[in-house]
C-alpha cells in the first residue's frame, strides 16, 4: 500500500517535485518493466550466442567454397608440369614435341565460375550477412534497454518519471518490441537460405 509507504503531501503541493504521485509512478514503472525487460534480454542473450556459433559455423563453409570462384593457380601448376614432363619424355624416346597437346590451363587463360559456385557462394554470403547484420541489431537493442533502465542517479522523482517517460515514448514511437520480436525470424531466414546452399552442394557431390 504506497499510502503506508510514502508519506502524505502538504496541501498544494501533491504536483511538486518531491510529490508522492512521482515516487509512487517510478515505484510501479519499476515493477512493471522488470518482467518484460528480463525477457527481452534473455531472447537477445540467446540470439547472440547463437548468431556468433552460427556465424563461425558459416564462416569455415565459406572460406571453403569461395576458392572456386578464382582461379586454381594449383592445379594450373599441376597441368603445366605435366605437359613438361610430356614434352621431356617425347624427346627422350624421338617422338615430335607437337604431338604433346597443350595444357588447357594457363596463367593467361580464362576463368570462369561455374553457375552452381556462384549459386552456393551468394547464398552463403547473403545467410552470413543476415546473420552478422541480426546480431548487430541485437547488440543496438541491448543498448537501448541498458539507457532505458539506467535512470538518472541524482533528480527529484518528478524529473525521474518525466525522464522515464520520455524514454518510454521512444521505445514505442521506434516500435522496440517489435523489432525484437522479428530479429529470430532474420535467424529463421538465414539459417534456411545455408541449408539451401548445403542440399544445392551436397547434390553436385
Amino acid at each position: 500500500d504506497y499510502t503506508q509507504i510514502y508519506e502524505e503531501d502538504e496541501p498544494y503541493t501533491e504536483m511538486g517535485p518531491n510529490a508522492r504521485v512521482w515516487k509512487v509512478y517510478n515505484q510501479e514503472v519499476i515493477r512493471v518493466d522488470s518482467d518484460r525487460i528480463e525477457d527481452w534480454r534473455d531472447g537477445l542473450d540467446s540470439l547472440l550466442v547463437f548468431a556468433a556459433l552460427y556465424s563461425a559455423v558459416i564462416t569455415t563453409f565459406v572460406v571453403q567454397t569461395s576458392t572456386k570462384l578464382q582461379q586454381d593457380w594449383g592445379e594450373v601448376t599441376a597441368n603445366l608440369l605435366m605437359e613438361l614432363i610430356l614434352v621431356q619424355r617425347a624427346g627422350f624416346n624421338g617422338a615430335p614435341v607437337n604431338s604433346i597437346p597443350p595444357s588447357h590451363l594457363t596463367p593467361s587463360s580464362k576463368f570462369t565460375p561455374r553457375p552452381l559456385d556462384v549459386a552456393i557462394n551468394a547464398l552463403w554470403f547473403f545467410s552470413l550477412a543476415l546473420s552478422l547484420s541480426t546480431a548487430l541489431a541485437a547488440i543496438v537493442c541491448k543498448q537501448w534497454i541498458h539507457q532505458y533502465t539506467n535512470m538518472p542517479p541524482i533528480g527529484s522523482p518528478k524529473e525521474k518519471a518525466h525522464v522515464h517517460h520520455f524514454r518510454f515514448v521512444g521505445l514505442e514511437k521506434w516500435h522496440m518490441a517489435g523489432i525484437i520480436g522479428i530479429l529470430p525470424i532474420f535467424v529463421h531466414l538465414s539459417l534456411g537460405v545455408f541449408f539451401v546452399g548445403l542440399v544445392i552442394l551436397l547434390h553436385d557431390l
